[in-house]
């Protein structure tokens, strides 16, 4: 087991993960990179809701390894991807969980798009 030292230090910090069931897409620049049905929306405190799509929903030619990994105590160390629509390169825009602790296992490999880094991402939840 690889429980999660975030829950252990901070247990009143929530992260909240709901699958949602219904068609996200997310468009970059007029062009889907993303549209699932298979969609898990995570609500954490402090933060805004983020989506995770399944590596199969999501358009693989846009992306790009890069070296950037970061370490969340609550849910471990995510990998990034830089994403490439047309001319646009958006450096650490998508990241993945490829080994999260026990907590948050349901997020393994899906990937999330930070809107923040992409100025002209639309994600759109269809009923």
């Amino acid at each position: 087991m690889n429980k999660s030292p975030g829950h252990q230090q901070w247990p009143n910090h929530k992260i909240r993960e709901s699958h949602l069931g219904q068609r996200v897409t997310v468009e970059i620049n007029g062009s889907i990179v993303a549209d699932s049905r298979d969609v898990i929306q995570v609500d954490e405190d402090g933060h805004p809701a983020r989506f995770y799509f399944p590596r199969s929903d999501v358009q693989a030619e846009v992306l790009r390894r890069s070296a950037a990994i970061t370490q969340c105590p609550f849910k471990g160390a995510a990998h990034y991807y830089d994403v490439q629509v047309g001319d646009d390169r958006f450096s650490d825009a998508v990241w993945t969980y490829e080994a999260p602790y026990d907590e948050h296992r349901e997020l393994k490999d899906r990937l999330a798009f930070y809107d923040g880094k992409i100025p002209e991402i639309k994600i759109r939840l269809d009923a």
